[in-house]
């Protein structure tokens, strides 16, 4: 019988969030010279706040090739994530993305090796932007934004179609999503991570601490306006709303699923900027429509600045109050969209979304409450990427976590804000 081969990523992972970074680049550099056949000589891993279950780096082969590696891991998760590298399936149909020039999906082993690019990634040119308030130099990058959701959507309307309950179930992307809200012995929506971030926790939000059992059957008003739904009551219907089976009748796509920024290239050694995704660790030929651009939608918009990926930095620029009024909780905060993310919701919403709906209206496809599919997947983007209780592992605060669990509430129930009448908005001329 073979002995199964070490899962030298999920090692690395383990070790990098220990600090020794010494042993992980080790057990890289093995993983690497096993995968490619090629000795590795020199590593070196990125440190870089977006790699929330990833890493990502350069690696030197003897060879004398330089390629830029990333593997992701999901913690506890090992014996379900399938990570289907699908970057040929994506450029068959005319995306912009980068094909690995070796892959490894093995469970704990899953890496793969790029050729060398010398431009940023996305989420870091955007993140200079925001450091230096460079709203008149963002031009180009919003350009380059609007250019890529023509594309997607140009790509992406001529793979609509049904497909079955079975093929749609067979989709890695949800993982993202409804796999991270069940569990052996969990009611549907508080199984998961759920059950190992949040159930019976305690949680600071400003200077007010509450049980998991009080916060959770609490109703928000937020910024003045109010919520109807409660956290309980958003986890338990995002795990009947996002399951599979669920999903399987309204539309499928060929999609990247998981085109975030950090995802995502800034090429601009053509003189016209281009975006090119790379890393399609979800993407798939039978994605539901609408999950296609959930995570590109919250992560390249919602979670900046900083809240999400620094909450350190958070809680030095934002400002936060939290009180409670009988069942209701009263958060007041300061955050807002950077006039970029908000160039970057005008673009998504117009040039992508708007479309996409119209079509599966069309075709008679649009469920009646697609709003909700929507804003649950979206609410599952900050809740189940990373715990956003305060004092977690995740290094949150009482700012971050108020701000973040603000965020999603806000997101997923809906209210008179800015937000539900940019959802509102995405129908008006289908």
């Amino acid at each position: 019988m073979t002995e199964p081969l070490a899962p030298l990523a999920a090692e690395a992972r383990r070790l990098t969030q220990q600090g020794d970074w010494q042993k992980a680049s080790e057990k890289l550099s093995q993983l690497i010279t096993e995968v490619t056949g090629v000795q590795a000589t020199g590593l070196n891993i990125n440190r870089d706040q977006y790699s929330l279950n990833s890493l990502n780096g350069r690696v030197t082969l003897a060879d004398g090739r330089t390629l830029f590696f990333k593997y992701h891991h999901e913690e506890g998760e090992e014996h379900t994530i399938e990570e289907y590298y699908r970057a040929e399936l994506l450029r068959e149909h005319g995306f912009r993305v980068d094909v690995p020039i070796y892959a490894c999906g093995e469970p704990g082993r899953q890496i793969l090796l790029y050729a060398l690019r010398d431009e940023k990634r996305l989420a870091d040119v955007c993140r200079e932007i925001e450091a230096n308030a460079d709203w008149q130099g963002m031009a180009p990058v919003v350009d380059a934004q609007r250019r890529a959701d023509a594309e997607i959507l140009a790509h992406t309307l001529p793979t609509l179609q049904q497909a079955q309950v079975s093929q749609v179930e067979a989709e890695s992307i949800h993982q993202l999503f409804w796999n991270r809200l069940v569990s052996p012995g969990h009611t549907a929506g508080l199984g998961g991570r759920v059950d190992g971030f949040y159930v019976n926790q305690d949680f600071t939000l400003g200077e007010l601490t509450l049980p998991w059992q009080s916060l959770s059957n609490l109703r928000w008003r937020i910024n003045g306006v109010t919520y109807q739904h409660t956290l309980r009551q958003l986890f338990l219907d995002a795990g009947q709303i996002l399951a599979p089976a669920a999903l399987a009748h309204h539309g499928v796509v060929v999609a990247h699923g998981d085109a975030h920024n950090a995802n995502v290239w800034f090429d601009s050694q053509d003189g016209v900027p281009q975006l090119v995704s790379f890393d399609p660790a979800f993407a798939g030929s039978h994605i539901p429509a609408l999950l296609a651009e959930i995570k590109a939608t919250f992560h390249n918009i919602f979670a900046h600045p900083c809240w999400l990926y620094e909450p350190a930095q958070a809680a030095e620029i934002y400002r936060v109050s939290v009180r409670r009024d009988g069942d209701t909780l009263e958060v007041e905060h300061d955050w807002q969209l950077t006039p970029l993310r908000q160039a970057f919701l005008d673009s998504k919403g117009e040039l992508y979304w708007k479309p996409l709906l119209a079509a599966l209206k069309a075709k008679g496809w649009l469920p009646a409450n697609w709003q909700q599919i929507m804003r649950l997947a979206l609410f599952c983007c900050p809740t189940l990427v990373m715990s956003l209780r305060a004092g977690s592992a995740s290094q949150h605060n009482p700012v971050s976590s108020t701000i973040g669990l603000a965020m999603a509430v806000m997101l997923g129930s809906g209210g008179d804000d800015e937000f539900s009448h940019w959802l509102d908005g995405l129908l008006t001329e289908a």
